[in-house]
């Protein structure tokens, strides 16, 4: 059977397959054959003789639901060690840098715990257990703040310059862009460069 784009089958349609696999035991109880199963209950020959198998081998317990798969599942104990080393830090665990990635987490919790995450999952892993995703602000070792507000306060405002509705028309040293409508400086214009 073919699934749905994303994988596998919802609770619903699990039931729906399990009461399916239970009729076929039925038949294969009443001695019907493979191909007269599969085309009864549109199915392909192939599963029905998997099911048969199954029912020979376990019984009409090998022909249920095994239920969702889904992704393995860490104990409280294994989140509770993971955490700890996190707090150790990436350098503690080899890496060159003090940033933890979720690839570098997922890394992690392979060599310690040997179950395999996806990145979205190690990303759901952390969020259930109150990680938050957090980006360091990147400024420039030589940034001046008074600088910066000096320019925001008395530069900026300049350049800007009062709001103008359209029927003012063009600054005398702007002109039209091409067919965007962005105003680009006239030739030879000065343009005032933030301090950063």
């Amino acid at each position: 059977m073919r699934y749905a784009q994303g994988g596998g089958l919802t609770d619903t349609g699990r039931a729906v397959r399990e009461r399916v696999r239970l009729e076929a035991v039925a038949r294969f109880e009443a001695g019907e054959t493979t191909s007269t199963i599969a085309a009864t209950l549109r199915v392909s020959e192939r599963s029905v003789e998997r099911w048969r198998r199954a029912w020979r081998e376990h019984g009409t317990a090998g022909v249920l639901s095994k239920g969702s798969p889904g992704r393995p599942r860490l104990s409280e104990g294994q989140i509770a060690r993971l955490e700890r080393e996190l707090e150790r830090g990436p350098l503690a665990h080899g890496w060159e840098d003090q940033r933890w990635t979720l690839a570098r987490i997922k890394t992690l919790i392979g060599r310690l715990f040997h179950v395999s995450y996806t990145v979205e999952g190690t990303w759901r892993l952390l969020k259930r257990h109150g990680w938050s995703c957090q980006q360091p602000a990147r400024r420039a070792i030589e940034r001046d703040e008074t600088a910066v507000e000096v320019w925001k306060k008395e530069v900026w405002p300049e350049i800007k310059g009062p709001r103008r509705t359209a029927a003012l028309g063009w600054s005398s040293k702007m002109r039209p862009a091409s067919r965007r409508g962005r105003r680009v400086p006239e030739p030879g214009a000065e343009s005032a460069r933030p301090p950063w």
